[in-house]
């Protein structure tokens, strides 16, 4: 089931806010795969690091929700993917994260 645009907005939120809230301490992008990204391309924790995602069920969604938080302050780099790219998803910048 995905998410409504606003319910993954709230979540995303609160999950920074939880984390710290300083928004520019935050890289926040799009994927067709999320968690590869995270993991893989940006070197993120699983275990022990804070990061987020979500499927918004279309790239436009996702590109409004990335844009959203980048217009807060976070990182990112807007615009990449494909038609399959739906998927949401944050971090919190650590020295060991590759942005």
């Amino acid at each position: 089931m995905v998410n409504s645009e606003g319910a993954i907005l709230k979540a995303f939120d609160d999950y920074i806010k939880r984390f710290g809230g300083n928004y520019k301490l935050w890289y926040v992008g799009i994927a067709e795969n999320a968690r590869d990204r995270l993991f893989n391309d940006h070197k993120v924790k699983q275990q022990g690091g804070a990061w987020i995602l979500d499927d918004a069920g279309s790239r436009t969604i996702a590109e409004r929700i990335e844009k959203y938080f980048q217009g807060l302050g976070a990182q990112g780099n807007p615009g990449g993917g494909s038609d399959k790219t739906t998927w949401v998803y944050a971090y919190k910048i650590e020295p060991y994260t590759m942005e």
